[in-house]
Parts: structure tokens; C-alpha cells; sequence
């Protein structure tokens, strides 16, 4: 167990100050520069030359009875030194998984870690040179070195879920081509994203098994330097809209001026429009206190006004359930909200809400 507690002192230290590793210093670690050609499916695996990388789905569900759900899964890939590494025991690789589940009556998550080099967490082609991405026995296997056609599995708190995902248009390449520049500091990060994935699945709770069905949105992200020093955090959202289409937006805050926005507009069939911050009117309507387990409480923007002014569209959006907190050791908000259109060239729809920061 020696290596389990060196493992628990090198996240503390690496996670202190909740989002400080986002800001430290990338030297000796690979740097994201313009003119990146997206490869695929080479690019689904991991990048350790990169100091963190993701892979990040979100899904608005519903069951048969209409009542709605929500599930995030993320796996985290860090590396605690720029050297090479050297795998087995001695890797250098860490792993974090988040699972979470909006359900009717509230928001259950769970965490997990792992080291790298021992088989316990990664993602690679498997035997069957399948993708597989992995943390103990919560796990994403795709056909072939794809991601989709798809399966995932999670199970913490009494849940078993198992989705079938789905996905037959482009890989949308977020900013400029799959290079999205996050500061004019010069940080940035490789970014890619399918916003179009068609879920059917199996949910067990609590005893009680629901059929889910719905739209998700994968999130593929990998940098050594997401933030810079003058950036406490973002915020995300990613909607998915009744005509066919689908919106991301995503503003990060900077302590000594205006935030640094941008945004992807995509159509039904996966054509892909930049939205520059001109683009984008992004404002809070109202800020919600909720209680956190330990008893003390923060207050968040769940409801939003997002204006497209050159599109003549506008929607607010506020979140389902306000407490959707993840309390771990890499603590934000994540949660569905509903995107309600408030002019008749709008589309209504649903999506996801990610908070840093905070």
C-alpha cells in the first residue's frame, strides 16, 4: 500500500490550492502551438507529453416516464514530472475519474484515483484494438481504435448504469482548427469536441431500473498550461438544441479585466462556426446560495442570459437542481440546465453548466 500513500501526497500537492496546478509553470512539458493537424484516431489516446489531458462527457436523459436525469463522466490524465515515463511502478502518470448522476430527487457523484504503468487506469486500444478508456471497473469501450459506437459503464452509490453511445458526424475542432487559445498570456490547449452523441441505456438505482435515452457531448482537451496566473476559473456551457443543432460557450474569468470568451456554433448536420467574443453577450441573472455536505455554503451564477446578437437568437439558462457541487479533492459545479429560448428565432433545448473556480 506504500505506493497508494505516496500517490495520495503527490495529488494533495499537486491539486493545492484547488486549481493552481492549471497555472503552474509548464517548463519541460510539451507546449500547445497554432497549426496542430488533428489526427484521428490517434488523437483519442493520451498525450504524456502533455501535463493534462481529458476526456469529458456530459448527457441530458430522459426516461420513459419523462422524468430527466443527468450523467457526467470524466477521466483525468496527469503527469507529475516532464520526463519521459518510465511506466510499471515507477510511472510518473496519474489518473482521477469523476462519475456523477442528476437524478429527480438530487445529485450523487463519486471520485477515484489511480496510478499509471500497472493497468489499473488509461486509456488505450485494448486486445481487440478497441478504444478503451479506464479507471478500475468504470470504463468507456469503443469499435475499434473509435470512440463510437460506444459503451459505458459506471457503478458508485447503489447505481449501475451502462450507456450505449452514438455519433455520425464530425469531430467538431474547437478555436482555431483544434488549437483554442485560453489567455493573450500565450496559454492554450489542443480542444475537440462531438456534440452530436445519441444515448439509450440502462440505469439501476436504488433497486428501481430506468431506460434512459437522450443527447451527449463529448469534451477531448489536453495542454501543459490551461490557465493563466491571472485566471481563478470558467465558465462552461455546452447545449444541445431542439432543431438539431448545438452551442458551446465558454467564458474564463481574469482578475484584472474582462473575461476571455469564446464559442462554437454547430449545425445538425456538424458544420462548425467560430464565435468570437464580439459575438457573445454573456451575463448573470441571479446568483444561488447552496449548502455544501461539511455545512458551509457558496453562492453560484445558475441563471444565466447568453445573447447570440448577430444570429438574433437569446436564451436564459438556469440550471435543473441548484446543489450539482462535487466535493472532491478538484472541487466545481457541474450540472443540466434548461436553455429556454426568449425570441421566436431562438431554439429551445438542454445542456450542461461547468463552474471553477469558485
Amino acid at each position: 500500500m506504500r505506493w497508494f500513500w505516496l500517490l495520495a501526497l503527490l495529488c494533495t500537492s499537486a491539486f493545492a490550492d484547488d486549481y493552481q496546478l492549471l497555472r503552474a509553470d509548464p517548463s519541460g512539458y510539451q507546449s500547445a502551438e497554432p497549426d496542430y493537424e488533428m489526427n484521428f484516431p490517434a488523437d483519442h489516446l493520451p498525450h504524456s507529453d502533455f501535463r493534462i489531458e481529458w476526456w469529458y462527457l456530459t448527457a441530458n436523459l430522459t426516461d420513459t416516464n419523462g422524468q430527466h436525469w443527468g450523467v457526467q463522466w470524466t477521466l483525468f490524465r496527469q503527469s507529475l514530472t516532464p520526463q519521459t515515463d518510465p511506466g510499471g511502478w515507477a510511472s510518473n502518470q496519474v489518473w482521477m475519474a469523476h462519475a456523477a448522476l442528476s437524478t429527480p430527487n438530487g445529485h450523487r457523484h463519486a471520485e477515484r484515483f489511480a496510478r499509471g504503468g500497472i493497468g489499473q487506469a488509461g486509456v488505450a486500444l485494448n486486445d481487440d484494438s478497441d478504444f478503451n478508456a479506464w479507471l478500475d471497473d468504470w470504463q468507456w469501450t469503443g469499435s475499434g481504435a473509435e470512440l463510437f459506437p460506444g459503451t459505458l459503464q459506471l457503478n458508485f452509490d447503489n447505481i449501475e448504469l451502462t450507456l450505449q453511445l452514438n455519433a455520425n458526424t464530425p469531430w467538431v475542432l474547437q478555436g482555431d482548427n483544434g488549437y483554442h487559445q485560453k489567455s493573450n498570456l500565450g496559454q492554450a490547449s489542443y480542444y475537440y469536441s462531438q456534440p452530436h452523441i445519441q444515448v439509450a441505456g440502462t440505469l439501476n438505482i436504488d433497486g428501481a431500473t430506468h431506460s434512459l435515452s437522450g443527447p451527449a457531448w463529448l469534451d477531448r482537451e489536453w495542454s501543459s498550461q490551461p490557465l493563466a496566473p491571472n485566471q481563478p476559473g470558467w465558465d462552461w456551457f455546452a447545449l444541445h438544441l431542439n432543431d438539431g443543432s448545438a452551442l458551446m460557450v465558454y467564458q474564463l474569468r481574469q482578475s484584472d479585466g474582462p473575461a476571455s470568451v469564446s464559442g462554437t456554433w454547430i449545425d445538425a448536420d456538424g458544420r462548425t462556426a467560430p464565435l468570437p467574443a464580439q459575438a457573445i453577450e454573456l451575463s448573470v441573472n441571479q446568483r444561488q446560495r447552496i449548502v455544501l455536505k461539511d455545512g458551509s455554503e457558496k453562492t453560484l451564477p445558475l441563471d444565466w442570459t447568453l445573447t447570440l446578437p448577430d444570429r438574433n437568437q437569446r436564451w436564459r439558462i438556469q440550471a435543473d437542481r441548484a446543489n450539482s457541487w462535487l466535493d472532491g479533492l478538484f472541487p466545481y459545479w457541474e450540472g443540466p440546465v434548461r436553455a429556454e429560448a426568449l425570441n421566436d428565432k431562438t431554439p429551445a433545448g438542454v445542456g450542461y453548466l461547468e463552474l471553477t473556480g469558485y
